[in-house]
């Protein structure tokens, strides 16, 4: 008698690649390609950016995603192949990642809630740098930052824009969030801070019609807001697959000494 696989019914999405698209035409004619909705696993064929769409389509789901590389970036993603690709998914690791909620409002006092997997990023619209007002857990931190915006990044996503503006790389497992300042003017020496992942944070906008800001969470964005809101969703849970040796783990560490 036959076991059955853990995940025997694999759902295929690929980026609109010319690579992404062979490899989802080769792997389908070998796996079949189920219904996302029916499916034990979804595996996402292309860069870290399709990674990031699949979980967010995917993020209430409670499915696991495998990703393999076959786009650009591919800190997300595991190397491609079609061999055995059950035996892959069976041995595999788990992490599991929450997302971050943000809440916006803007200049009209419309709410806008998104979600971000990586960062939480207000920014500049224009020439004139922002003047931001923070608060952590509704404590002022920072009676006034200016700078050309700040972030909140979550672990999964220290290693991306966060890295980029100098932030700290936070091990995946850390019970931590990383607030970084965008090239910042004043306080000219702060470089940012570490929060628990319990931490409330809001950011309040201070001159929003001359100086106006965006939030972006991830890939969402909302055009002058004058406060927005940060906390880690501990109420979603999102499930990432990573062949073994290879975990997310172990590739935040080793990006920590320069691999």
């Amino acid at each position: 008698m036959t076991t059955p696989k853990r995940y025997e019914r694999i759902a295929f999405v690929a980026s609109p690649s010319a690579e992404a698209q062979a490899a989802l035409t080769q792997l389908s004619a070998l796996y079949g390609n189920a219904d996302p909705d029916l499916a034990d696993v979804v595996v996402a064929l292309g860069g870290d950016g399709l990674m990031l769409q699949t979980l967010h389509d995917h993020m209430r789901s409670g499915k696991p995603i495998y990703g393999m590389h076959r786009g650009t970036v591919g800190f997300l993603m595991n190397e491609f192949s079609t061999i055995d690709l059950h035996g892959r998914l069976e041995a595999a690791q788990e992490s599991v990642i929450h997302p971050l909620l943000m809440r916006a409002t803007d200049a009209d006092g419309v709410v806008h809630i998104h979600h971000a997997i990586n960062e939480v990023y207000l920014f500049r619209q224009t020439a004139q740098t922002a003047r931001l007002r923070i608060l952590i857990d509704e404590r002022e931190r920072m009676p006034e930052l200016i700078a050309d915006g700040v972030l909140v990044a979550t672990p999964a996503g220290s290693t991306a824009y966060n890295l980029s503006v100098q932030g700290p790389i936070l091990p995946i497992n850390a019970a931590l969030l990383a607030l970084t300042p965008i090239s910042a003017f004043r306080p000219r020496r702060w470089r940012g801070a570490l929060l628990p992942n319990t931490a409330y944070v809001i950011v309040e906008v201070l001159e929003g019609d001359k100086r106006p800001v965006a939030a972006v969470a991830d890939h969402d964005e909302v055009r002058n807001v004058r406060r927005v809101e940060v906390l880690s969703d501990k109420t979603i849970s999102m499930r990432m697959l990573f062949d073994a040796g290879h975990s997310l783990e172990e590739r935040i560490l080793s990006e920590q000494f320069g691999y």
